[in-house]
């Protein structure tokens, strides 16, 4: 954290002007964009400061969305995905528009409901070089792509990979009502009733494929 400058002093809280909505250190806020037409920025709140003169000021590290970052917006991006950057700065306290949650990539795929103030984030994000942390990650189904949370995917009853509808001809309508699925992989040519047989769909597949897992 930073020091305190001269002249400063640490605040525990800022009450966001013409709401009831309280910042704290650690939450993660919605900044205003210069560009109107654009969505605000987010950031987490690293600390908060005021001078004698009271104009409060907080310090901040930013969270890049995917079309910010160099390599821009991917297909795995989900809408809601965010990158904690090592981009950090200081705004004055009347740009804060208001609060939003950033959960781990887990927890956001846990949500029974996803609000307009909820976001996720799995990978930080150098500013200056484009880089990653984790530079790799976990990747699914016959185009080897990591999970959006955005996209519905089928789990193969046989090997447990989890599988793009489009990828195995499947329409999104079919995906939603079968109930046992085996890949290609997994069907047997003796058997080809098997092709047919589907396994509930989920969103969720943390914890659910870790012997398919592949890094790329």
């Amino acid at each position: 954290m930073a020091k305190t400058r001269p002249g400063k002093k640490d605040l525990e809280s800022y009450t966001i002007k013409g709401t009831n909505k309280i910042v704290k250190v650690g939450d993660c806020v919605f900044m205003r964009n210069s560009d109107a037409d654009r969505p605000p920025y987010v950031a987490r709140v690293e600390k908060i400061e005021a001078d004698n003169r009271n104009n409060v000021k907080v310090h901040v590290r930013w969270y890049y969305r995917p079309e910010e970052s160099i390599g821009g917006r991917r297909q795995f991006h989900g809408a809601k995905e965010l990158f904690l950057s090592d981009h950090y700065d200081i705004q004055s306290a009347h740009t804060i528009e208001g609060k939003c949650t950033v959960h781990t990539f887990k927890n956001y795929t846990k949500l029974d409901n996803v609000g307009s103030e909820d976001y996720f984030c799995r990978f930080e994000y150098k500013a200056v070089s484009g880089g990653f942390t984790p530079d790799r990650v976990a990747v699914y189904c016959k185009c080897e792509m990591p999970y959006n949370p955005d996209d519905l995917m089928v789990q193969c009853e046989g090997c447990k990979d989890w599988f793009h509808p489009s990828c195995v001809d499947m329409t999104i309508e079919q995906a939603k009502k079968v109930e046992r699925f085996f890949c290609s992989d997994c069907s047997s040519e003796d058997d080809e009733k098997k092709s047919r047989n589907f396994h509930p769909v989920s969103l969720h597949v943390e914890n659910k494929v870790e012997s398919k897992r592949r890094k790329k």
